[in-house]
């Protein structure tokens, strides 16, 4: 199946939401970073909530970055998206391995600990928006349901799946997010917490074959769901030797004449697509005359 994000209403466009089905996603990120088990389900699940809240982006050059800093094992999480569909992603240490937790599941929040969550929205203005709230539990869905709540005043349920194939594939990925509008009445707001105290896990409901719509439709069963878009998701890095040029020749003239006297070419890889770039000395020494 494609990775697509779906945007929804309900109840009278009391409730907003959103769906996706991310399991290629996931996937490229495993292999870009070779992450193991429990790494590619955190990072996983926060590529979803990337890609969903990307999508809640006006502006066509709006960015969003989740970052989650956390005393675990893995140390930290960051993943950026755009309002297309396109995100990417990394943690700190890719090669966490911890025993199952008490449920036999992956041990998502004991590779994150204890911490804080970032979400920075860039929008072109003058200054980022930025908010912040601690971690609740670390299981990364959870923490973003707190952080609406807390920091943007939005009531809302956020679910997140990563489920991993014995050989540590990505099986299944994806999740949904469902806010709550000021003018919700208290007869929706009772049906919406009936239908998620019924839902299975996300990873549960796509690996039973349920499309991002069909996820929505269980979810809002009884609120008159409409879907309003569909759109491509994928896991995608901007980066380009450009770019990386760009980099080197902000680190000053000194960085670069030492690299030059090193007498190798160098290679930089993207942190967050592990891409590799190497520069030749006479590349560098054609960097080196563009710096300060």
């Amino acid at each position: 199946m494609r990775d697509y994000i779906v945007r929804a209403t309900a109840a009278g466009a009391q409730i907003r939401a959103f769906a996706c089905t991310a399991r290629n996603m996931a996937e490229a990120a495993r292999q870009a970073h070779n992450t193991s088990p429990v790494v590619t389900a955190a990072l996983g699940r926060l590529l979803c909530a990337g890609a969903m809240m990307g999508s809640m982006l006006k502006g066509e050059n709006d960015l969003l970055t989740l970052q989650i800093k956390g005393d675990g094992p893995v140390q930290g999480l960051m993943v950026t998206a755009d309002a297309k569909g396109n995100v990417k992603g990394y943690a700190n240490v890719p090669d966490v391995i911890l025993p199952a937790n008490a449920l036999g599941k992956l041990d998502v929040a004991g590779a994150v600990g204890q911490g804080s969550l970032r979400v920075i929205r860039d929008l072109g203005l003058k200054e980022p928006y930025v908010g912040q709230t601690q971690l609740q539990t670390g299981e990364i869905a959870e923490d973003l349901t707190y952080y609406f709540a807390a920091s943007e005043q939005v009531p809302s349920s956020v679910g997140l799946g990563v489920l991993m194939e014995k050989d540590n594939t990505v099986r299944q990925a994806g999740g949904f997010i469902v806010q709550l509008m000021p003018f919700a009445e208290e007869a929706v707001i009772d049906r919406l917490e009936q239908n998620l105290a019924g839902v299975t896990s996300v990873t549960a409901m796509l690996d039973a074959g349920n499309t991002p719509e069909q996820m929505l439709g269980q979810v809002l069963a009884g609120l008159d769901c409409e879907v309003l878009e569909t759109r491509p998701a994928a896991f995608r890095c901007s980066c380009d030797s450009g770019k990386i040029e760009k980099v080197l020749i902000s680190l000053g003239k000194q960085e670069i004449r030492d690299m030059i006297e090193d007498g190798q070419e160098i290679e930089v890889n993207c942190q967050f697509c592990g891409r590799h770039y190497k520069f030749s000395l006479d590349e560098l020494r054609v960097i080196y005359r563009k710096s300060r």
